[in-house]
């Protein structure tokens, strides 16, 4: 995960001269009044200086003020400053200038608006320079703006990958700042990167690496991410981080076994996009499922676990007394025992519509990513289990309105009751049962809905600029096929469930049966929802990571 953050760093100070004795003479005087506040950076040509501007503007720094001396070979004080203000509109502008110069620092004023303009040599500088830049740094600092640390993300609100990028990294604790690229601040980040805004998202790392529509593992790589294991084998692998994968992770190292947990896309799983959860022991006032998921990371990290992030695993391979795990690009980790806890996915909507409309408008479990977007809009969720109102709840904060469309005859038969009886008191939000989505239909991003009553067939079209779905899951063990024995349905079949006529399953190498939670391949477990009939609730999947490391234990008794 990613470091802790360093102190902010010190506004610039940016002084630009063709003479390298007069260049070093300003930065001298600057740096014996300002050098402990500022950082004090000299350049000795226009484009120099503007190279230097534009990483400072990357690594996302301020410039407080730029002092440019009029006459220099291909680019003009004057000239430096009007490019430099497309930068860092709010930095103070001040033009160095000779006595013959000063009809021209006048007209600078119309050209740049420029701040002021200073005679040299300024002979004391206490007396004729500190003076007017202490005027300078004052008026800046009343019109600065908040200094943006950690990534900067530009890209199109209605851009499928630029709200995947965006969802990558706040489910990943990383602090990043968006820009629109439409705005003149994200076309002042897309100059200083120097690229078009063609292709979208750009990502600017704090490092000023400049990523134009990364993947989820070179994103993770630059962020600070750890996306290598240390190690080619350890006692255990866990694939997945949610709640059934952290509480592995934490139990297998906290007991002394080296262990590494591997997730795709961000600790958490479901439970970590859930706006809150109000039902989990301990928590009587609730708390949402990105702070009890962080926790849980952060306490699985302090016993020794290790978290390898954005690693799609494709295949589990038996090599003896070894489990090996193949990654998307071909490496490998191994462990004398694994515990899948991969967790699921939710279910997409039918049809050619709303699949083309996935992150413009249409939403999978993206509630807390968007909801401030919606504020004051019309809002739709489809489903009728806790996600769906956790959801509902949580954007009817903000939104003008809240429409929970169910396939049901209500609620009370897949939601809890504490949530049934909060969504029925709440003015902002509509219940629609025996409704389903059968089409989204827009260009750029959703204009609306075809709705269809379940009982009579009756369609309807229905203005709607945001749906949010969560209509039930699919396990993600289509890489298991073949390998690990799986139920109708893609769930993991474990423990008893293999039991045939009270043995062990066809093809099971060990006298004993399989144990709880052990799958059809010895030393691999289960826990979780990918597991076949689990309880699909935050506290079950915590008891089953843990009750996995139990077993695992056993199982590494026997070898």
């Amino acid at each position: 995960m990613p470091t802790v953050a360093a102190p902010p760093p010190r506004a610039a100070l940016v002084s630009v001269d063709d003479d390298p004795a007069v260049s070093r003479a300003v930065a001298r005087d600057l740096r014996r009044r300002y050098g402990e506040q500022y950082r004090i950076v000299r350049a000795e040509s226009g484009r120099e200086a503007l190279d230097a501007c534009r990483e400072l503007k990357l690594r996302g720094e301020q410039v407080a003020v730029l002092l440019a001396d009029q006459r220099m070979p291909g680019m003009s004080g004057i000239e430096f400053l009007e490019e430099a203000m497309d930068l860092f509109p709010v930095a103070r502008r001040v033009l160095l200038t000779a006595y013959a110069d000063t009809a021209a620092a006048i007209d600078a004023v119309n050209v740049v608006d420029l701040d002021h303009y200073l005679l040299k040599p300024w002979d004391p500088p206490e007396e004729k320079l500190y003076p007017v830049l202490d005027a300078q740094l004052e008026a800046w600092r009343t019109a600065a703006p908040v200094p943006v640390h950690g990534p900067k993300v530009v890209g199109h609100r209605w851009s499928a990958r630029s709200t995947q990028v965006r969802e990558f990294l706040a489910r990943n604790q990383v602090p990043y700042r968006w820009y629109a690229v439409e705005s003149a601040e994200g076309r002042r980040i897309l100059e200083a990167a120097g690229v078009d805004g063609s292709v979208l998202p750009v990502v600017v790392t704090a490092d000023a690496d400049v990523l134009v529509a990364p993947d989820d593992a070179a994103l993770a790589a630059r962020v600070g991410l750890s996306v290598e294991p240390a190690s080619d084998f350890y006692d255990l692998v866990v694939v997945g981080g949610g709640p059934a994968g952290l509480s592995a992770a934490l139990y297998a190292a906290s007991e002394g076994l080296r262990t590494a947990l591997v997730e795709r896309t961000a600790t958490g799983g479901q439970a970590g996009q859930s706006s809150r959860i109000e039902n989990y022991l301990g928590f009587p006032d609730g708390v949402s499922g990105a702070q009890l998921t962080e926790r849980a990371r952060r306490q699985a990290q302090r016993f020794g676990a290790e978290i390898v992030m954005a690693r799609d695993v494709v295949a589990l391979e038996v090599n003896g007394s070894a489990r090996a795990l193949r990654f998307a690009d071909g490496s490998t980790v191994a462990a004398h025992a694994v515990v899948l806890a991969n967790g699921v996915a939710y279910r997409e909507l039918d049809g050619a519509g709303p699949a083309a409309l996935v992150g413009r408008g249409v939403y999978y479990g993206s509630a807390l990513t968007q909801a401030a977007a919606c504020r004051d809009q019309d809002v739709h969720v489809v489903g009728g289990a806790n996600s769906a109102g956790q959801a509902a709840l949580f954007l009817a904060r903000d939104a003008r309105s809240v429409t929970l469309l169910v396939r049901g005859d209500g609620l009370e038969a897949s939601m809890s009751h504490y949530l049934v009886e909060q969504i029925a008191t709440h003015p902002r939000i509509t219940v629609r049962p025996r409704t389903e989505v059968v089409d989204a239909v827009g260009d750029e991003h959703l204009d609306g809905i075809v709705l269809r009553d379940v009982g009579t067939g009756e369609k309807e079209h229905v203005p709607a600029g945001w749906l949010f779905v969560f209509i039930g899951a699919a396990p993600l063990t289509d890489w298991l096929e073949g390998t690990v024995e799986r139920d109708a349905r893609g769930f993991l079949r474990a423990g008893h469930d293999l039991l045939v006529d009270g043995g062990p399953p066809p093809g099971w190498p060990l006298e004993r049966p399989p144990y709880h939670l052990e799958t059809s391949v010895p030393g691999v477990f289960a826990a979780g929802d990918v597991r076949a009939e689990s309880a699909k609730r935050v506290a079950s999947a915590v008891g089953e990571g843990a009750m996995a490391v139990m077993l695992v234990h056993r199982y590494l008794g026997e070898r």
